[in-house]
């Protein structure tokens, strides 16, 4: 490819280090369209003729139903994918295949291909996490009522219903999926025509080629186009986000599904026993996703530091680009997969969420909001008589609407008879009606909002 400047061959060492085909052959498909497209507008602006235009396309499609049956082969001495295949079409169809890659350099080649495969990953995280959506909506609808304790610092604070606490999760989902968004609108311009770095001086139609290749137009500056891994960073933060917000769902079902709560039982699908202990079943999959999380992160970060003093325009620094994309793309499929499986086959065994939910005094704000209402009590002191309370309702090991009502007048003598409608967990959820509250009545109207924006309706 290049040996005209040099008069000897790399090295082992420089070999070695130098490919990158045991990882970009990934960009196969993408490697083809693009130079489909850049052909075509070769002939069509009258660079290359048109038989040679048909051959090279020809011979492309041919490639391309190799790679497809059998795999991409990993010559290293061709160092990459875009050498690879430039190679296997001179084989093809002889020396026409030298003129696919007048007016680009593997620059913009590598930067279209990234490109590419990045929007196609993009599209796939996208489709997974709606997939994780409509499991939670559907879990979130069949327990729109179903009352568990709702934790602070992990110590039971108020009641709250088990459908309220999955469309939480709903909500990061749908913030996963803006950035997704927003990371795809971004990034969708074509660097192909931007050659090197500085253009070219060839008559191309850059708008034609990105028009083929679906994006919405080129990339404004040649020496940004090739240099340019933002839209791979975009991604690589989105997936991190992504990965922490999958990693603090499988966090709460390892917690529910200890014997201490008790909370869920999970699908024997997603988790796996003990070589010595037959009473086991660990939440494998789900600690996998915690563990994952981390991994993703650190594939945002080495792709940072990469780029972090790189001057203008490519440095070979590049090349380390594409495997913690391609390594994070990889587990959160898994991750998406294994959270969407989990919420969608678990048993919520609700009897021992409510029972655990009427422990640790979880109405105690519930009675300092019926000293506030209906005593006309400021809340400051409404939250001292309450904390008496619990303190008294502790000592006797009690729940606060277990104990008696003239105990509690001698905290308070405003206290009255009405005070137990107020102290149940049913009457707590039901209370805190409040826009994007935890009432059944505002639970229903969220998942019904929610089926309708998924298409479930």
């Amino acid at each position: 490819m290049w040996g005209g400047r040099f008069a000897e061959g790399p090295s082992a060492i420089m070999r070695e280090i130098n490919a990158s085909i045991p990882f970009d052959k990934a960009l196969w498909r993408q490697d083809i369209a693009a130079s489909k497209a850049h052909v075509a507008m070769l002939a069509q602006q009258g660079i290359v003729s048109s038989e040679d235009a048909a051959a090279i396309a020809g011979g492309l499609d041919t490639v391309a139903s190799e790679y497809e049956a059998s795999g991409v082969p990993e010559n290293w001495d061709l160092e990459d994918i875009h050498m690879t295949t430039e190679s296997r079409l001179a084989e093809l169809i002889g020396p026409a295949a030298g003129r696919l890659h007048t007016a680009r350099s593997r620059n913009d080649q590598v930067a279209t291909d990234f490109r590419l495969w990045v929007r196609d990953a993009i599209d796939h995280a996208d489709a997974g996490l709606e997939a994780l959506q409509k499991a939670l909506v559907t879990r979130a609808g069949e327990h729109a009522a179903s009352i568990m304790p709702g934790f602070t610092h992990l110590q039971t604070a108020q009641p709250v219903t088990l459908g309220h606490h999955l469309m939480a999760y709903y909500e990061m989902a749908a913030r996963d999926r803006s950035r997704f968004a927003d990371a795809r609108a971004r990034m969708n311009r074509s660097p192909l025509g931007a050659a090197a770095l500085a253009g070219t001086g060839f008559p191309i139609d850059r708008h034609m080629t990105a028009a083929a290749l679906g994006f919405d137009g080129p990339t404004a500056n040649s020496l940004d186009s090739v240099s340019d891994r933002d839209f791979a960073l975009d991604y690589l933060m989105s997936a991190a986000q992504t990965a922490l917000h999958l990693s603090r769902l499988a966090e709460e079902f390892i917690i529910w599904a200890s014997q201490p709560f008790g909370f869920v039982r999970l699908p024997d699908s997603l988790s796996t026993g003990s070589s010595i202990m037959p009473q086991k079943k660990n939440p494998d999959a789900a600690e996998l996703v915690r563990s994952h999380s981390g991994r993703i992160v650190g594939c945002l970060t080495a792709l940072m530091i990469t780029m972090k003093g790189l001057p203008l325009a490519y440095s070979k620094d590049m090349q380390d680009d594409k495997p913690p994309v391609f390594e994070a793309a990889g587990l959160l499929t898994l991750c998406l997969a294994a959270m969407t499986g989990m919420v969608a086959e678990t048993t919520f065994r609700t009897d021992r969420m409510r029972a655990a939910a009427e422990l640790g005094y979880a109405t105690a704000t519930d009675l300092a909001d019926w000293l506030v209402r209906q005593a006309n009590i400021p809340f400051r002191e409404a939250h001292h008589i309450t904390g008496a309370a619990v303190k008294l309702a502790e000592s006797r090991g009690a729940a606060l609407d277990q104990l008696p009502l003239a105990e509690l007048k001698a905290i308070d003598a405003r206290i009255d008879e009405r005070v137990y409608a107020a102290l149940s967990v049913e009457a707590s959820v039901a209370a805190r009606a409040s826009h994007g509250g935890t009432a059944p009545v505002e639970v229903g109207k969220r998942v019904a909002e929610a089926r309708a924006a998924l298409g479930l309706e």
